[in-house]
């Protein structure tokens, strides 16, 4: 007997699940932003949330919230070693970018994901784009040169260059996880788990060489003295940060899985948009970023490339479901025939 479709998510559910995503993509990049203006140490901040995700993984294990338990497999450890090192430098690019560039530029510094992604779909899966598809990644290309050489504010090319670098290593990531989820049969807890876990363990021998100086300098508080009267510490603000930052983290492996059920991937890339907006807006509120007409065109162009994407690929998704029917439907008709008798 195949298996009883589940009931489709309610309303309430899609909206709960949204939202949480929303507000956990938003704080997460608004306290990173928060740390990596004060922070001499991107990479410790980053092994920091980290370690703060695994302990809570570990937690959520031991009370049976998670919908498989946590292992470690020597065997599935060597088998995500392609998937890990991506995401490690690919959170690290991430990490550089946003503490060179206003967080209500972010978006645009990373606005190349999609054609890197459809570009890296097209050599590793050989799979070729449809002229709409092209057209849709012309879209957002042109909304990323549009922000980086209209913007009247000042740029950090440095900033620009790492977030074309971040695109390009998320890119090929989307590709790989799509390898590495067959290594965990298919449990995205699972994988977000072994990530979380091997990455501290690559990135701790990076930070002792690349950041041993600067992570004494903020542990032992050397800068505490010369801090202005009524503001944190950069330790404190460190801390503070490491613990949002690193719940926060664990929340939006949760909020993936959710999302993955729950949402469709139209809903999933309109709240994406959302998102980016609202991140721009609060670059406004919280750190008194400038948003000219140029940097507001740019978002727009992007944000319109990338819907128009998702509705592309949806149309060709669905045609494609009603082909395989038609083929399906002549095949049993053929097979009718042939038992009536002659």
């Amino acid at each position: 007997m195949p298996p009883s479709p589940q009931p489709a998510a309610s309303r309430a559910q899609v909206a709960a699940v949204v939202s949480f995503y929303l507000v956990a993509a938003l704080a997460m990049v608004m306290a990173n932003k928060w740390v990596l203006n004060t922070t001499p140490a991107p990479l410790f901040f980053l092994t920091a949330q980290l370690l703060i995700a695994v302990v809570l993984f570990l937690i959520a294990d031991a009370m049976r919230v998670l919908p498989d338990r946590l292992t470690f497999d020597p065997k599935v450890c060597r088998g995500l070693a392609p998937m890990v090192g991506l995401s490690c430098l690919g959170l690290s690019l991430s990490n550089y970018t946003l503490k060179y560039v206003d967080a209500s530029f972010y978006q645009v510094a990373r606005g190349l994901v999609l054609p890197f992604t459809v570009g890296v779909s097209g050599v590793v899966l050989h799979t070729r784009p449809s002229l709409r598809i092209f057209v849709s990644c012309g879209m957002v290309t042109m909304g990323f040169f549009c922000g980086v050489f209209l913007d009247a504010t000042p740029l950090s090319l440095i900033g620009v260059g790492f977030g074309v670098a971040s695109s390009t290593i998320t890119a090929t990531h989307s590709v790989v996880i799509k390898q590495s989820l067959s290594v965990v049969n298919g449990s995205a807890i699972l994988l977000s788990w072994y990530t979380n876990l091997l990455s501290i363990f690559v990135l701790a021998p990076i930070v002792i060489l690349a950041e041993g100086g600067s992570v004494l300098k903020l542990l032992f508080s050397v800068d505490e003295l010369v801090t202005a009267p009524g503001t944190m510490s950069p330790l404190r603000t460190f801390v503070v940060g490491s613990l949002i930052t690193g719940a926060v983290g664990f929340m939006m492996s949760l909020a993936s899985l959710l999302s993955i059920k729950v949402t469709s991937p139209i809903t999933h890339m309109v709240s994406s948009a959302v998102r980016g907006v609202a991140a721009s807006l609060l670059g406004v509120w919280l750190f008194q970023d400038v948003i000219t007409s140029g940097r507001a065109s740019s978002i727009a162009i992007i944000l319109a490339g990338s819907l128009y994407y998702t509705w592309v690929k949806h149309q060709e998704g669905e045609a494609a479901k009603g082909e395989a029917y038609e083929r399906v439907k002549m095949s049993d008709l053929e097979g009718g025939q042939k038992q009536q008798p002659e």
